[in-house]
């Protein structure tokens, strides 16, 4: 049984990890898990909480303390769980909230209610029916964020094939296996693609190396036999030139062709059922290569469902997801957490930019907001440098903040900025469809900033011990995470011996089975059934023997006023095994002395008179200050972005590559 890598490398990663805090006797070392590391910044920490729970209560104070011995939790029995289908449980929806706004793209300037996707959605499933996709079909999709991925999905789901959505940043090769892996019969794909910060990339070359001959009048590809149909969404403007490819079809055309079918049931041509496999979902590949994910109707349907409970969404709710929908984060967490309740789900752009999400919060009266680390720091340095006037964020109440830690410091700023005193944390991972335990905006904050919550409801799970996957260990002991419930995936399409070193069916004393998901992540679990992410366990550095944990140097830097972003690894040693390597980016402006590639001016410390500068041996002192010897930085590189994937999840294996092939230069 394998035991390394988070997620064995296609963890959704959800998480924030911040400041630590425990009693006297505090081991710089090894007590503190995140963030809070000197006994200052301890008391800084509490009077903002305190500050924070008088402006919004602090929830359930008088929390009931010991419940738990061991690291084994249940969550709740209820609400119950949803035992429709996702396109009955739609159709419920509609009849309650068929008027309400369901999803509005800025971008596009458009606006559907519930009524109008199901119309479109209907009308496509239909013409998708007559183009051949039979119940079971992976339709694979390809498409930024638009009203044309709720439309599509639910295409999908009505005529009962399985959704498939592929990350737009796929080039050529990669679709090519993915759609060859999963004998993929038809795919739905944008003429252009629009990654953050980057131009527009036509999709047609890539077309053409799949299906060489695009004016034919018929898909043919060797590569993917299997592969029937192709439909374009022209988003391109006029940018690309699609006429006379008579292999493919243009989708506003063909849901204008069936639009006489709006008012009519799409009858699958086998009967759904709720454990059918409804989305493969490509993991995100932050350390290996992405598997595909098989989650089912009750899976998806159920985590959304129970994300918005403990969020707390209403029908009057418009919730801003700057996320990619292709990723369950866009996607589960967003129109299926929205759709459950009847809310809004608010689109700002094809890609992710901040200024589009701050406008669209302001336009709309946006009431949550989602988003990764990085994607916050990108727009409060926005309203930081007055790029966006600071007003229309008063509606703003909660949101969900996963992806990537969340130091104590950026929660604190968008608390007091955004006014997002109701933030939510999100834990999970594709694999179980994907978030298993989730903080509440009644949580006291403390817990809000120190664990990713408790678990959802009816999903089961404990912290064992990593060379001893069956030992379950005390409260507050660190070890590998396991998961079970109705979340948990079918398995990895076509990867049984993969699927086996994660998925693993164990038999209680009662002989009942029961199906774990070994995630990856090193945890720890309180009295109280809070879970805490302490680090991925791919990711621990050892150094001389000694375990290092990545996120607690990694808050630390984080909190000069300098910094923007870091990420810190392990580097191969002679002497050490490993030693650690921090990977800066700081904000703009700072000046930035040498790093140890020679990157940088020929700045000192505190050079630079009236300007900021940071220099390799400030990040080391400030880092020897609160922290122990061993874990101050032996390399420090300024970088001006990280290798990430479309989800933002930093891709820490290739900071490791490019870190070791600069060593290795020098």
């Amino acid at each position: 049984m394998m035991r390394t890598g988070i997620g064995h490398g296609m963890c959704f990663s959800l998480g924030m990890r911040a400041c630590g805090v425990r009693g006297k006797g505090i081991s710089s070392s090894t007590s503190l898990r995140a963030g809070i590391t000197t006994w200052s910044e301890v008391k800084t920490t509490r009077i903002w909480v305190k500050s924070i729970e008088r402006k919004i209560g602090s929830g359930n104070t008088q929390q009931s303390r010991g419940l738990l011995t061991q690291s084994h939790a249940i969550g709740p029995s209820s609400p119950p769980l949803l035992t429709q289908t996702i396109p009955s449980h739609f159709s419920s929806v509609v009849s309650q909230h068929g008027d309400r706004p369901a999803l509005i793209s800025r971008s596009q300037n458009t606006r559907l209610t519930y009524r109008e996707l199901d119309e479109r959605s209907t009308a496509l499933a239909f013409a998708l029916r007559e183009r051949g996709v039979r119940k079971g079909d992976r339709v694979a999709v390809m498409l930024g964020n638009g009203w044309e991925c709720g439309v599509v999905s639910y295409a999908v789901w009505k005529v009962g094939g399985v959704l498939v959505p592929l990350n737009p940043a796929f080039n050529s090769p990669q679709v090519t296996a993915a759609l060859s892996h999963l004998s993929a019969t038809h795919l739905i794909i944008s003429t252009e693609t629009n990654l953050p910060f980057k131009p527009p990339r036509e999709n047609i070359t890539l077309l053409k190396q799949i299906c060489p001959d695009l004016y034919g009048g018929k898909v043919e590809s060797s590569s993917v036999p299997s592969l029937r149909s192709v439909i374009l969404v022209d988003n391109s403007e006029g940018r690309v030139d699609i006429m006379g490819m008579k292999s493919t079809v243009e989708f506003g055309g063909l849901l204008d062709g069936m639009s006489g079918m709006k008012g009519r049931e799409v009858v699958p041509d086998e009967p759904l059922r709720t454990d059918n496999i409804i989305n493969i979902q490509f993991t995100s590949g932050t350390t290996s290569t992405p598997k595909a994910a098989c989650l089912t109707h009750t899976g998806i349907l159920n985590n959304g469902f129970f994300i918005a409970t403990r969020m707390g969404l209403t029908p009057t709710d418009v919730v801003c997801c700057p996320p990619p929908m292709f990723h369950c984060f866009g996607s589960i967490l967003g129109y299926m957490a929205t759709a459950t309740t009847g809310a809004a789900l608010l689109v700002p752009s094809e890609a992710f930019n901040p200024k589009a999400v701050l406008l669209s919060i302001q336009e709309e009266r946006a009431t949550a907001l989602y988003g990764v680390a990085t994607m916050f720091v990108a727009e409060l340095e926005l309203l930081a440098n007055k790029v966006i006037e600071y007003k229309g964020f008063s509606h703003l109440r909660t949101g969900i903040a996963a992806g990537s830690s969340v130091p104590s410091s950026l929660m604190e700023k968008l608390h007091k900025t955004l006014n997002l005193t109701g933030l939510t944390i999100c834990y999970g991972m594709t694999e179980t469809s994907p978030v298993s335990c989730m903080t509440t905006p009644d949580d006291p904050l403390i817990k809000r900033v120190d664990s990713v919550g408790r678990l959802l409801p009816h999903v089961e799970a404990k912290v064992v011990d990593v060379a001893d996957g069956k030992r379950v260990l005390p409260i507050g002991e660190r070890g590998e995470l396991v998961v079970s419930g109705y979340n948990v995936m079918k398995g990895y399409w076509g990867d049984e011996s993969r699927t086996a070193e994660v998925r693993v069916v164990e038999t209680d004393g009662e002989g009942r089975e029961k199906v774990w998901m070994y995630t990856g992540d090193e945890a720890e679990m309180d009295g109280d059934g809070y879970v805490k992410i302490t680090g991925r366990i791919k990711d621990l550095i050892i150094r001389g023997g000694e375990n290092i944990h990545p996120l607690e140097i990694e808050n630390v830097v984080f909190r000069m006023g300098e910094v923007s972003e870091v990420s810190v690894v392990g580097v191969p040693d002679e002497r050490y095994g490993e030693v650690v390597a921090a990977f800066v980016v700081v904000h703009k402006g700072v000046r930035v002395g040498l790093d140890d590639r020679g990157e940088g001016e020929a700045a000192v410390d505190g050079d630079g008179e009236g300007e900021k500068v940071l220099t390799r041996n400030m990040v080391r002192e400030w880092v020897r200050e609160r922290l122990s010897n061993h874990l101050v930085p032996r390399y420090v590189f300024w970088v001006n972005e990280y290798p990430k994937t479309a989800s933002g999840k930093i891709q820490k294996f290739k900071l490791r590559e490019m870190a070791t092939d600069w060593v290795a230069e020098d």
